[in-house]
């Protein structure tokens, strides 16, 4: 038998085989193997797809020894068992083939990220400051600032502090020292937009915190055609002094050149209309505000951006993620919402194959409404590749690898996320609820608290995490409290369904499972609070429901509390089975 090149980790399904530990993995769970079917799974998974003979595999699995043939039988049925039937073919009277698909790379996700070097150069983009004689140009200043963050966060080497927390000091008194401290920062870089026009002038200066001295600054004076060389004038310069700066790099042309085409690399995607450039940073401006009226207005911003720039990748990029965010809010149709995502996204990597948001967006519609697992994992796994100093492209990963049920690995890169992001309210939520499907309670505890702390309104889904926290180690009061103060209706409502039944509350607990009922948007969720109060027939007529409308919250079916008395039915794993979830 040719010998195979071993993997340090194999991917497939819910599975991970790490050959080296002489381990598998269910969702992130070990899984007790005999030594004998360990050694069949390594040879048959180094060869997916293949035949592998009886006698190649007895010589595997029983070196030098003469055992009867029966003996491999019994060990491929023990993996079957494991693995499901299908996993393993026979090819009567040769040998047997491993069917299942492995992920296109072995590697962890969360080994795709380096380790963080406290040495390396670290900046925080401050919102500029709109100085223009009309406020409705805020959009404007805001979105420069955006872009140069976003150029920064994919330049290898630095380490640049995310959107969300540079931007929780706009409108306040900026205290240089203070915004350092907390973003963990050496260095900030702050500036101002005047539009007038057709004209801008762009103020920026770099300042080092510790000496609180400058370390470049410019002003530039432009037609706002010549906006993206003045962006990128002023990147390349950044990048420049803080290497010199801080790292101690020479000035010199080769190191100016290396930078010029560093930044250029990073610019990918980005159209040359100007016009387009001002709508697209509308877009931005509004979808960052969540509602489902600003992300209706991002989303004709961004329409009209592809609309005067067809070859506008990032503006593609963009309107997915806003399609798909809209679609699995329930704010348009779920199959039309997502089918526009995805043919949005498939645009902006048609234009550019290694547009990173591209691929996050894809990865996000792939396991939110495809349910294509190894394709969102592939995808996740192409956009860290290639921007893995941005936020949102790791809490995207995050997402994938946690609803993929490796929650290691999740929770990993939350963790992640919150250096690159230290006030960020979504990664310190979906930290916390990882910790929750993985059983870390008090960590998830304290993950959302961290949260509140940022955003004490709570955002969607944190008081909704904190009561599912407090539900299982059985607070049920405080379950109730926190329940209570989620703001996304259909949230609330299942969450009151099931405190109160956990209270002993029968006749509220109905009667918010019945309003929870007139959201039909929300199947998944009448599915679990049907499941918690031992509804089990309707939790199942509520998940095929659900499954009709490939409802996105469907893709955590495995990992959700709530719907764990229905584990043992026999519909459960016909149900994970029709998904590509099954065990």
């Amino acid at each position: 038998m040719t010998e195979p090149t071993r993997s340090s980790s194999y991917r497939f399904g819910t599975f991970e085989l790490q050959p080296s530990e002489r381990r598998l993995l269910a969702g992130g769970e070990p899984v007790v193997l005999g030594p004998r079917a360990f050694d069949l799974l390594i040879a048959l998974v180094e060869r997916p797809g293949q035949l592998v003979t009886k006698e190649e595999l007895l010589n595997c699995v029983w070196p030098n020894l003469v055992v009867e043939e029966n003996n491999l039988q019994v060990q491929v049925s023990a993996l079957r068992k494991i693995l499901g039937q299908e996993a393993i073919a026979t090819i009567p009277g040769r040998g047997y083939r491993f069917t299942v698909t492995l992920t296109a790379s072995n590697a962890p996700l969360k080994t795709l990220l380096a380790p963080l070097d406290e040495n390396l150069p670290s900046i925080a983009v401050l919102p500029f400051v709109n100085m223009s004689d009309d406020a409705a140009n805020e959009y404007f200043a805001d979105g420069i600032a955006e872009e140069l963050l976003n150029v920064l966060s994919k330049i290898r080497g630095l380490r640049v502090a995310s959107h969300t927390s540079a931007f929780s000091f706009k409108g306040g008194k900026v205290d240089i020292p203070t915004v350092a401290q907390k973003l963990n920062v050496a260095t900030i870089l702050e500036g101002s937009v005047r539009k007038a026009g057709k004209r801008v002038r762009i103020t920026a200066q770099l300042v080092r915190v510790a000496t609180d001295s400058h370390l470049w600054s410019e002003t530039y004076d432009r037609e706002l055609e010549d906006i993206f060389a003045v962006q990128d004038e002023i990147a390349q310069s950044v990048v420049k002094e803080l290497r010199s700066a801080l790292l101690g790099e020479k000035a010199d042309s080769s190191a100016s050149a290396a930078v010029t085409a560093e930044v250029q690399a990073a610019t990918k995607g980005r159209g040359e209309n100007a016009e387009a450039y001002r709508l697209y940073l509308q877009g931005q401006f509004f979808v960052a505000q969540r509602t489902q009226a600003s992300l209706a207005t991002g989303i004709e911003y961004f329409r009209q951006a592809v609309g005067l720039d067809s070859e506008y990748a990032l503006a593609w990029a963009a309107l997915a993620s806003a399609q798909s965010i809209e679609a699995g809010a329930g704010w348009s149709s779920y199959g039309e919402g997502y089918r526009y995502a995805r043919e949005s996204a498939e645009r902006a990597l048609a234009l550019e194959p290694d547009l990173a948001e591209g691929h996050a967006a894809l990865g996000q519609i792939r396991v939110l409404h495809a349910w294509d697992w190894s394709g969102a994992d592939a995808s996740a796994r192409r956009a860290l590749e290639l921007a893995p100093g941005n936020a949102g492209v790791v809490l995207g990963a995050a997402f994938v690898a946690g609803f993929l049920g490796r929650l290691d690995e999740s929770i990993a890169l939350c963790r992640r996320v919150i250096v690159l992001d230290p006030l960020s309210v979504q990664g310190h939520r979906y930290l916390g609820r990882f910790y929750l499907l993985a059983g870390f309670l008090d960590q998830a505890e304290a993950a959302l608290k961290e949260a509140l702390k940022l955003n004490p309104q709570g955002g969607l889904g944190t008081y909704d995490h904190l009561g599912e926290v407090y539900l299982v180690q059985g607070r049920f009061a405080e379950a109730l409290a926190a329940f209570k103060k989620e703001s996304e209706e259909g949230l609330r409502l299942m969450g009151l369904s099931v405190a109160y039944h956990a209270l002993g509350q029968k006749a509220p607990s109905f009667a918010a499972l019945e309003q929870l009922s007139k959201l039909p948007a929300h199947a998944f969720l009448s599915a679990e609070g049907n499941a918690y109060l031992g509804k089990v027939d309707q939790a199942f007529e509520w998940l095929e429901r659900a499954y009709a409308q490939r409802n996105a919250s469907l893709c955590q079916i495995k990992l959700a509390p709530l719907l764990r008395n229905l584990h043992g039915d026999s519909r459960w794993q016909p149900f994970l089975k029709k998904m590509g979830l099954a065990d």
